[in-house]
């Protein structure tokens, strides 16, 4: 990959991730696509899931101290429940890795679609185990997955919408301007 394709490909990511600090619905975000992005695109795979992360952390340190400080005393480095939604977030990366190896409108909506559902499935049952909101029985799992349904919508819209601008906007670039590969030309 020649430096303007990485540099291209972080601009994209730092630019998703300041999406997020527009006025937007509950869940509907970038960072499934971010991603899924981070992984179809970064030859090295730990940059893969390194950079994808720190874009979200970041994010994140904006939002918890600028938008939402009146919720936190001090500096809020990370919130209750980061485990589980930053685990989720390196599940999806590792999924779009094994997925996206090939990139087609399928195979990224798919991904986007599955990004959703592991975030879905993996933060509520975050929010099952560590919240007193729900007893910890199958009742209370089942009573907790219900509850976050309305917000699954979102979620899925976003990583559709997302994922679609990303990676659209990324390919039409390559095709534009040729000089914007992945692998460099053997000699």
């Amino acid at each position: 990959m020649n430096k303007k394709t990485l540099y291209i490909i972080l601009g994209f990511i730092v630019f998703a991730a300041l999406a997020r600090l527009l006025p937007h619905a509950y869940n509907f975000t970038p960072i499934g696509a971010i991603a899924l992005f981070g992984a179809a695109y970064f030859e090295d795979k730990k940059w893969a899931l390194i950079v994808p992360i720190a874009a979200l952390f970041m994010s994140d340190l904006l939002l918890n101290n600028i938008m939402y400080a009146s919720y936190y005393e001090g500096f809020a480095w990370l919130t209750g429940g980061f485990l589980y939604i930053y685990g989720s977030f390196a599940l999806v990366v590792v999924f779009g890795y094994y997925l996206l190896k090939k990139i087609t409108v399928g195979r990224v909506l798919g991904g986007a679609i599955g990004a959703s559902l592991i975030f879905f499935i993996v933060s509520n049952f975050g929010v099952w185990i560590s919240s007193p909101m729900y007893p910890l029985s199958i009742e209370g799992l089942i009573a907790c997955y219900t509850a976050a349904i309305p917000f699954f919508h979102n979620t899925l819209a976003g990583n559709l919408i997302y994922s679609t601008v990303l990676f659209g906007s990324f390919e039409w670039l390559r095709y534009k301007y040729p000089s914007v590969k992945l692998v460099e030309a053997e000699s």
